[in-house]
């Protein structure tokens, strides 16, 4: 049983900075995605960043391209976002996501491709 617990979210204020960390345990596999996804109150779950235990890539929204980072430690199991520049938009609940099964880059950005959730971590920007 695949399992992610996410940590690291609170209040911040604009301009600041947090690193979140989903740590996994359970069956998964190196070319199974790693994805982090929020949702905002009223709003649909939406893609944030994505990368795979195995190789370089990595994958962003373009609302967060060069303000947030993921990064992993193979070792540790653990995938990490760190958020920088943050702005009240940035305000959501973030979730940590794994598939379970190959997912195409194309199809890395979809919610549907992801079949494990975590609990998700808050993550609140004041102005």
């Amino acid at each position: 049983q695949v399992q992610l617990v996410e940590s690291g979210g609170g209040l911040v204020q604009a301009g600041g900075s947090l690193r979140l960390s989903c740590e996994t345990s359970g069956p998964t596999f190196s070319s199974y995605p790693m994805g982090w996804f929020r949702q905002a109150p009223g709003k649909e779950r939406e893609f944030v960043a994505a990368l795979r235990w195995i190789g370089d890539n990595t994958f962003y929204a373009d609302s967060v391209k060069g303000r947030f980072t993921i990064s992993k430690d193979n070792a540790k199991r653990t995938v990490y976002l760190q958020m920088n520049s943050l702005k009240p938009e940035d305000t959501a609940v973030y979730y940590c996501a794994t598939s379970g099964g190959v997912t195409t880059n194309a199809k890395i950005r979809s919610v549907d491709e992801y079949d494990y959730w975590g609990q998700g971590t808050q993550v609140t920007v004041s102005s």
